[in-house]
């Protein structure tokens, strides 16, 4: 996100750099209930303009799952990355390929005073059985762009903010957020 906005005349923190340190829960149904619970939460507590997210993957096969679940995929205690991909590749076992699938993300801007604005953005590509990259996390290893033969942790960073779901999201964001920071100078 730094690199998305580092033009803009903000300074980002987050929010243990502010001395706010809560677990906040995703309780949401949708990405954007969960976002907004995030930068609603912070915005409130920090007194500032605040950014939340939540993102997912929706995979074609499994009739959109993980979805809003994706962190929590695995059933494992203590679940790793690793274990979530893992996961996901024994429940597309026995699919016919190509696994298509989305990356989808929600940003949520949120006043102090209890203004809200949701911003949504998502890439599409397919699920590989096998990982390739070490420029990611989560399902990025296994997440390919069929156009450019390149998973999502095998880009560079400049490209992958460029064709990320967060990417697109956060681009989006950025006339709202223009605005919004133009009204607080």
């Amino acid at each position: 996100m730094r690199a998305l906005l580092e033009d803009l005349p903000i300074e980002l923190v987050t929010p243990a750099q502010l001395g706010i340190h809560i677990e906040i829960e995703e309780s949401g149904n949708t990405y954007a209930h969960n976002a907004a619970i995030k930068a609603q939460t912070y915005a409130q507590l920090a007194g500032l303009l605040s950014l939340g997210d939540d993102s997912g993957l929706e995979v074609e096969a499994l009739g959109g799952l993980p979805g809003i679940h994706s962190k929590r995929f695995s059933t494992k205690p203590g679940a790793t990355d690793a274990d979530r991909r893992a996961t996901l590749l024994e429940k597309l076992a026995g699919n016919p390929r190509p696994w298509l699938a989305r990356f989808r993300c929600t940003v949520a801007l949120a006043t102090p005073g209890g203004e809200l604005h949701i911003i949504e953005g998502e890439c599409s590509g397919e699920i590989i059985p096998e990982e390739r990259g070490q420029n990611g996390f989560g399902y990025d290893p296994i997440f390919l762009f069929p156009d450019i033969g390149m998973t999502m942790a095998e880009l560079p960073t400049r490209v992958k903010n460029r064709l990320s779901h967060r990417g697109r999201a956060i681009q989006a964001s950025r006339p709202i957020l223009t605005k919004l920071i133009s009204r607080i100078e």
